[in-house]
């Protein structure tokens, strides 16, 4: 069975450069290291973690690479999606039986530290989701990853704890597929939809399904665009992405007041709510633990379902291309995905991409 969001892999034109941004200004600690000192001559990565999020940072030591052709392409970006798996060969098996096409068959990595299971399967784009076993392990990471601990960087502390959700988005008329992909090959199931009535302004709109693992911990919201008068985000994720891809990482945190202090005193760029949204807070979300003027001055957004109450807040992209961007979350029972902001992200959003000239 697939236990948990393993680790997220992203290929990088600079993998050094990427790892101090996001232990500068995201809070993570080096972790393991692959390269040309460990023996391995045609990629570098480097593994970060914070609490239980693992992000891996991968550059080609040369152009014609596989790598570096993916990033081209798609410029910085998430590659790999990895879960952590009970039993990897059966989980491949019962995706390959399902429907699902292999990107690396199952294998088993061994060194003086133990065995290390893998395998891969394609899914949207040129996206990967691989099955981990490491349990038998006892290595840094795995074989051929040595320890990486570089001098720390000034920050403040984010307590970032794992990864709550990330968020795909495919073509137009693609996201039924993709949702009965995961629900047939992974055994996953549906469990959220919203349509264009729930994600729209006046200009654009999108749908989103989620699908979820059967025990609720890996969550996948698929996005595709809806007709609108102008420009989807979703559809201006796809044209500069070349493609379907990650649009972005959930984060979660236990305080997302420090956690968003903490990040912007970083140099964190999130988008912009409007001073309006808190006019009318408490009578829209009722009483919540936070100081309204606090979130206010943050911009954090706050949303409830039958089951209590989420805060939120979400980065501009985090390359130049506007694609992938990381999200923040804090969850006080509520396990929904913050309809009730939909109508101001998507407005801030767009005020981004009319400054790019793309609504």
């Amino acid at each position: 069975m697939l236990l948990d969001f393993k680790y997220v892999e992203f290929f990088v034109a600079n993998a050094k450069q990427a790892s101090h941004f996001y232990r500068s200004v995201f809070g993570f600690s080096g972790y393991a290291y692959s390269g040309p000192e460990t023996g391995n001559e045609e990629f570098v990565s480097y593994v970060l973690k914070h609490n239980k999020i693992f992000f891996v940072l991968t550059t080609a030591l040369s152009d014609d690479h596989l790598i570096s052709k993916w990033v081209k392409k798609h410029g910085d970006g998430v590659s790999e999606i990895a879960f952590s798996s009970d039993s990897v060969m059966d989980d491949y098996n019962y995706a390959i039986n399902n429907g699902a096409s292999s990107d690396n068959m199952y294998e088993e990595l061994v060194d003086s530290d133990g065995t290390y299971r893998i395998a891969s399967v394609k899914t949207y784009g040129e996206v990967i989701h691989s099955f981990i076993d490491n349990s038998e392990y006892k290595g840094i990471w795995k074989p051929g990853y040595l320890s990486y601990s570089p001098d720390k960087v000034s920050m403040n502390k984010t307590d970032l704890l794992l990864v709550d959700h990330i968020v795909g988005n495919v073509e137009d008329n693609k996201m039924n597929y993709w949702i009965d992909y995961y629900e047939k090959s992974f055994n996953f199931k549906s469990f959220i939809e919203f349509t264009e009535d729930d994600i729209a302004t006046q200009y654009s709109s999108l749908r989103s399904k989620v699908v979820k693992s059967q025990n609720s911990k890996i969550k996948l919201p698929i996005n595709e665009p809806a007709e609108g008068l102008k420009k989807s985000q979703i559809q201006e994720y796809i044209d500069f992405n070349n493609g379907p891809g990650v649009q972005h990482i959930a984060l979660l945190t236990s305080d997302i007041v420090s956690t968003i202090s903490a990040l912007r005193k970083n140099g964190a760029d999130f988008l912009d709510v409007p001073d309006s949204y808190y006019d009318e807070l408490q009578s829209r979300v009722g009483m919540i633990d936070e100081d309204i003027n606090k979130l206010r001055e943050l911009k954090i957004l706050v949303d409830r379902d039958s089951d209590g109450y989420l805060l939120q807040l979400f980065t501009k992209p985090v390359q130049d291309r506007p694609t992938l961007f990381i999200e923040v979350i804090q969850r006080k029972g509520c396990q929904g995905f913050g309809k009730g902001n939909f109508m101001a992200l998507f407005e801030s959003i767009e005020k981004e991409q009319k400054k790019r000239g793309n609504l």
